[in-house]
């Protein structure tokens, strides 16, 4: 409570005591899963969609209409059931989309091609 307290005085940070409460729980699970699968990308890889679970073509109108996908979804109620809060599949494939896990980058983009090519290297934690 007291950390909670500081961090509610913090003027750098989002002061909103739910999501405070909820960072240090998670941080508090984070090491829990740490110690279960010796990391959390360990974790968070065994998610990774397969190319059926992704879109054929990658367009803005695409990821306007799809927010989350089958996948966030999945991972949130994982998280939730470790429990984990303030995770819903919106801000899971969020993350998803900036670790790597999923290369989003519209088609065109020259960032796509690379990514694509990186990934390809990608030694996937185990």
């Amino acid at each position: 409570e007291k950390d909670v307290e500081r961090l509610l005085g913090n003027a750098g940070i989002i002061r909103h005591r739910g999501k405070i409460v909820s960072t240090i729980n998670n941080a508090k699970r984070a090491r829990e899963m740490v110690d279960e699968f010796g990391s959390l990308a360990a974790w968070f890889w065994k998610f990774e969609p397969g190319p059926d679970e992704r879109p054929g073509i990658v367009d803005l109108a695409h990821l306007r209409a799809n927010p989350t996908t089958a996948v966030s979804v999945r991972i949130s109620k994982e998280l939730k059931k470790r429990g984990w809060s303030f995770v819903g599949p919106t801000t899971v494939y969020a993350f998803m989309q900036a670790m790597g896990l999923v290369n989003d980058h519209l088609e065109g983009c020259y960032c796509r091609a690379e990514v694509e090519k990186e990934r390809k290297k990608l030694k996937r934690p185990k």
